[in-house]
């Protein structure tokens, strides 16, 4: 009942169609945020079924919530859309097509290994060159990858503070970014320790549920959260860093997620009460500046969108580039719109993410920046593939990364 009255918030007053990248695409009523409110509504009351067409605006949405950052009411747009499309998956009422594309993608990617294999493949199909008689889905999927995985080895398990230990930090690796993007995680990793953090990455961590979470299957998001609640509350940390804005936005929901568990309820809302992404966290480190060496380039900034919008964190990752000596930092238009990654909307949904990409690639250009930075992994995946395609000389980083490149620069000579 809850859910239902949550959805009669929205007074249609509009503030959210400019900010919706469907809609500005489309110009169609049921593509913005509050024709699809309309439609959840009308699917809560029985007056529409959830037929092919519904479902079909329903799942261009890309779940980027930037209509919550402009909501005046407060309509929780993102959890409502969750409930819903769990309440589509309970009915039975998705195409069989659609159905196996979601399974593979929560069997895939909560399992690093499965994951690697897939990479494995699409990389020989890449080296037969036979990528382009795969099905549409698969070749766009295919042109995400990186020419090459990078290879930084595991994780260690625990990493010592450099100097005085401040505080015991639990890092989450992400499923898809241990396998795509390692040297990301290691780079984080080494930034924490030299700003005084010690850092343990809990051994019995998993997939942080959101792919779940989005594509409607709320239960077994549930499972993994008890699982992750277990793995991190283990090690007794005073903060969780996330390595991906989805993650830490689904993992400070753990709270709201297992709120009628008996067992589990007051455990998740402790460990969602310590969460922290690692923009939001570095900043705070007392004397992170300190080491920090020249780097002499043109960046810009992306603003990912579960980190904008979801979680509200825009000011402190500029101030973590703003910190670095000789870094140039200039703004990005539309710097907080969807690069049309969002989880796996890119395989699931690949017209309207080739749309979103194009239009983020073309005010990168305007920018003239050697660097775009991002601190997700799914937009860096996305993004390094469209600068890849158009041939650009950019370099697409974490802060991270950055910021390691620029304490490298410190300890040189």
């Amino acid at each position: 009942m809850k859910r239902h009255d949550d959805l009669l918030d929205c007074v249609h007053c509009g503030f959210c169609l400019p900010t919706c990248p469907t809609y500005a695409e489309l110009g169609r009523e049921m593509d913005s945020p509050r024709g699809r409110l309309y439609l959840m509504r009308a699917l809560a009351d029985k007056r529409l079924p959830p037929g092919a067409t519904v479902l079909q605006h329903l799942d261009l949405c890309l779940d980027c919530r930037a209509c919550e950052s402009a909501c005046p009411s407060g309509v929780k747009y993102g959890s409502l859309l969750e409930a819903t499309r769990a309440g589509v998956a309970r009915a039975g009422a998705r195409p069989l097509r659609e159905r196996l594309v979601n399974r593979a993608a929560e069997w895939v990617f909560p399992e690093p290994a499965r994951l690697r294999r897939l990479v494995g493949l699409g990389h020989l199909a890449r080296r037969l060159g036979v990528g382009g008689l795969l099905p549409r889905r698969l070749r766009e999927a295919l042109a995400l990858l990186p020419p090459r995985l990078p290879h930084t080895g595991a994780l260690p398990e625990r990493t010592p503070a450099r100097g005085r230990a401040r505080l015991r930090v639990a890092f989450l690796e992400g499923c898809a970014a241990r396998v795509l993007c390692p040297e990301m995680n290691a780079a984080m990793v080494s930034v924490l320790a030299r700003s005084g953090c010690e850092v343990v990455v809990p051994a019995g961590q998993g997939c942080c549920g959101a792919i779940h979470l989005h594509g409607g299957s709320r239960e077994a998001a549930r499972r993994l959260a008890r699982r992750n609640v277990a793995a991190f509350l283990a090690e007794a940390p005073d903060v969780i860093v996330a390595n991906a804005a989805g993650c830490g936005a689904a993992m400070k929901e753990y709270g709201e997620l297992l709120a009628d568990d008996p067992a589990y309820a007051e455990r998740a809302r402790a460990l969602s009460a310590r969460v922290r992404d690692f923009t939001e966290l570095v900043p705070e480190l007392p004397g992170f500046t300190q080491g920090l060496g020249p780097l002499p380039a043109r960046a810009t900034y992306h603003d990912a969108c579960h980190l904008a919008h979801a979680q509200g964190i825009r000011a402190q990752p500029r101030r973590l580039l703003a910190a670095i000596p000789e870094l140039q930092l200039v703004d990005l238009p539309e710097s907080d719109w969807c690069c049309g990654s969002a989880g796996i909307y890119n395989v699931t949904q690949p017209g309207m993410a080739r749309r979103l990409l194009e239009r983020k690639l073309h005010n990168i250009e305007r920018t003239r920046a050697d660097i775009v930075v991002a601190a997700n992994p799914g937009c860096l995946l996305q993004i390094r593939a469209g600068v890849r395609e158009r041939g650009l000389e950019i370099e697409v980083l974490h802060p991270a990364e950055v910021l390691e490149r620029s304490y490298q620069a410190g300890e040189r000579p």
